[in-house]
């Protein structure tokens, strides 16, 4: 009786996860560097010589939940990306909020092999019920220091799409190792202390580290209605197979498992119609994304029974 009340309680808050999104939107975002000797004098005269950026990763969520605060304690998770570019635990912290319903995915973007530079991340694909921006990426190598932007708002005022949003970046400091240069020896700071800017403070001057634009692409949905007379994924949850149909063809179709790994990937299906086996998956939450010829695009939660 028990597990039978579960399962409806399951299927009941599924539904209302799926059918409360109202609106679609794509963005894209570039982060551009600034991080020279010139910009950031060092007193050796140079940046280190393997200067780097790590990985571009983040989530877009709901403001139920806080990835990193500036003045609070870094999670296990922000400290392993500022102080090594390791995103495991970042990643475990996001898909935990994935379960619980509080954000909807993990952003993984590219990194920089250099300390100028440009990275893009495309089709990054939201609904106005997780409108919500966190992004970190290590400045590396460095003790534990990063820049980041915390829970920023894709929606203006009236709860519409913002067209463009341009963010000055500056270092910031963990708070978990005491380090006080690029190539300081491991040095934890125990206890931890609040993640703190790092502007004018050695050996970072007032200028910018870069910039970040968010840039409004599409919007594919105007309401919950039309977003899902277009996609269905069913069942949900599921047992054995689970279908995806959608008004145009498909073109991929992704599922990811609650530590954000790609669990399996189907593309160039050029059907309306697709079936995914899942009985070799593990039971548990998992995030389904479906693309389809027009690149108009749908989020979804999965449960594997």
């Amino acid at each position: 009786m028990k597990k039978n009340l579960l399962s409806f309680a399951l299927i009941a808050f599924i539904t209302t996860l799926l059918y409360s999104q109202n609106s679609t939107a794509v963005y894209s975002i570039t982060f551009d560097s600034n991080w020279s000797q010139a910009a950031h004098p060092h007193s050796s005269g140079n940046l280190p010589g393997n200067a780097h950026w790590s990985k571009l990763v983040g989530a877009t969520h709901t403001n139920a939940v806080t990835f990193l605060e500036m003045g609070q304690t870094a999670t296990e998770g922000i400290e392993d990306v500022a102080e090594l570019g390791d995103n495991t635990i970042f990643f475990s912290e996001v898909n935990a909020a994935i379960t619980a319903g509080t954000a909807n995915q993990i952003i993984d973007g590219d990194g920089l092999s250099t300390a100028l530079g440009q990275t893009i991340i495309s089709d990054v694909t939201t609904t106005d019920e997780f409108p919500y921006l966190t992004l970190v990426s290590m400045i590396a190598p460095s003790p534990d220091w990063m820049i980041a932007i915390n829970s920023v708002n894709l929606l203006d005022g009236n709860n519409e799409w913002r067209d463009s949003i341009v963010i000055d970046l500056f270092p910031y400091d963990a708070g978990t190792d005491s380090g006080a240069d690029y190539t300081s020896p491991d040095d934890d700071t125990n206890p931890k202390e609040p993640i703190s800017n790092l502007l004018g403070v050695t050996p970072f001057s007032s200028e910018k580290i870069g910039t970040l634009t968010i840039t409004l692409e599409n919007i594919l949905g105007i309401s919950g209605f039309d977003v899902e007379n277009s996609f269905r994924v069913f069942p949900n949850p599921v047992r054995e197979n689970i279908t995806i149909t959608a008004q145009n063809n498909l073109e991929r179709v992704e599922v990811y498992n609650i530590l954000g790994e790609k669990i399996t990937s189907v593309n160039n299906i050029n059907t309306s119609e697709l079936t995914i086996d899942t009985t070799g998956f593990a039971s548990g939450a998992y995030v389904l994304q479906a693309i389809d010829e027009n690149n108009n695009a749908t989020t979804k939660k999965i449960i594997k029974l």
